[in-house]
C-alpha cells in the first residue's frame, strides 16, 4: 500500500509542478494530495515537501490554519475564469459549459470561504 502512496504522491507532485508553470492548472490541490499521500508512504519525502520552499508555506497554512493565500485564491478564480471563457470562445456545447460552470461555482466557493493565510 505504501507503494501506491509513493506513486500517487509523485503523480500529484509532478502535476503541481505542472500547474507552477501553466496558468490554467492549479499547484495548490495537487501539493496538498501529494503531502497526504507522502504522509502516508515516505516520511523522507513529506518532510522535504514542508521544507520545500515553493511548497512548503501552503502546506504549513493549510495544516495549521485551514487557510489559503489570498495570491493563491486569486489565481485559482482568475484560471478556473478563463477555462471558463476559453470554452466560450471554443464554442463548446452551452450544456457542458453550463456543467463546467457549476462545478466551476462550486470549487470557487469552496476556495473563497476557507481561512486567508497570512
Amino acid at each position: 500500500m505504501r507503494m501506491l502512496w509513493l506513486i500517487l504522491g509523485l503523480a500529484s507532485l509532478a502535476l503541481a509542478g505542472l500547474g507552477v508553470a501553466l496558468p490554467l492548472l492549479p499547484a495548490t490541490p495537487f501539493v496538498l494530495l501529494a503531502a497526504f499521500c507522502f504522509a502516508k508512504s515516505s516520511p523522507a519525502l513529506h518532510g522535504w515537501l514542508l521544507r520545500n520552499r515553493t511548497f512548503g508555506k501552503a502546506i504549513r497554512d493549510w495544516r495549521a490554519h485551514r487557510a489559503i493565500s489570498r495570491r493563491s485564491k486569486a489565481m485559482s478564480v482568475l484560471a478556473m475564469a478563463l477555462s471558463l471563457a476559453v470554452s466560450l470562445f471554443l464554442a463548446i456545447d452551452l450544456a457542458i459549459v453550463g456543467l463546467q460552470a457549476l462545478a466551476l461555482s462550486g470549487a470557487a466557493a469552496f476556495i473563497l470561504t476557507r481561512n486567508t493565510a497570512a
